[in-house]
């Protein structure tokens, strides 16, 4: 599995690609930041995400794009800059039919270091040993980003055959429809 990972971000989204399927040694494709000037129009900026993560789904061609999922800050700006970064990301893989999964941030630091409260250097420290690389992928964004593609990949197996129980489970529970009799005339039988 190929997981393309995007920490959303107006002036720095971090992505990085991760391949690997769980509870094997997971390999790093590429890292990096999509830039953007912070006093560059607010719709040049999103063209420029854009143009960035088109870059990444053309290089790398993931099958899943595992997104940061917008939570509630008390900066109303950030978490507005965050969330069109955000939505980018998902247009960009969406477009092209690939599918997008969002994790919160305490899911994707509970699955990299075991506690959802990790701080950054710790969430760096493990992508780092996860990925056997020589030092944390700078800044931190590139990090998180790395840090949802292996979330995604470690999470997806449990998460596919949760929703496959649902679905099982829904459709049990669903009345079935009577089959429509249609009313005959009685059949009478004919002596011979």
């Amino acid at each position: 599995m190929r997981v393309l990972g995007v920490d959303p971000g107006l002036t720095r989204c971090g992505v990085g690609v991760v391949e690997g399927v769980a509870g094997r040694p997971l390999t790093m494709r590429g890292v990096g930041v999509v830039r953007t000037p912070p006093d560059a129009e607010l719709g040049q900026r999103l063209v420029a995400i854009e143009r960035g993560i088109e870059e990444w789904l053309d290089e790398h061609r993931p099958e899943f794009v595992a997104v940061e999922r917008v939570f509630s800050q008390h900066n109303v700006r950030t978490v507005m800059g965050t969330a069109q970064a955000s939505a980018v990301a998902m247009l960009c893989a969406s477009r092209r039919g690939i599918p997008v999964a969002l994790h919160t941030p305490s899911e994707v630091k509970a699955a990299v270091t075991g506690t959802g409260r990790a701080d950054k250097a710790q969430v760096g420290a493990m992508v780092t040993r996860l990925l056997r690389l020589d030092a944390p992928p700078k800044p931190a964004d590139a990090a998180d980003a790395l840090a949802l593609a292996i979330c995604h990949i470690w999470r997806a197996p449990a998460v596919n055959r949760l929703q496959q129980a649902h679905a099982a489970a829904a459709a049990a529970r669903t009345p079935r429809t009577p089959v429509a009799r249609t009313s005959a005339a009685p059949v009478r039988k004919v002596p011979r």
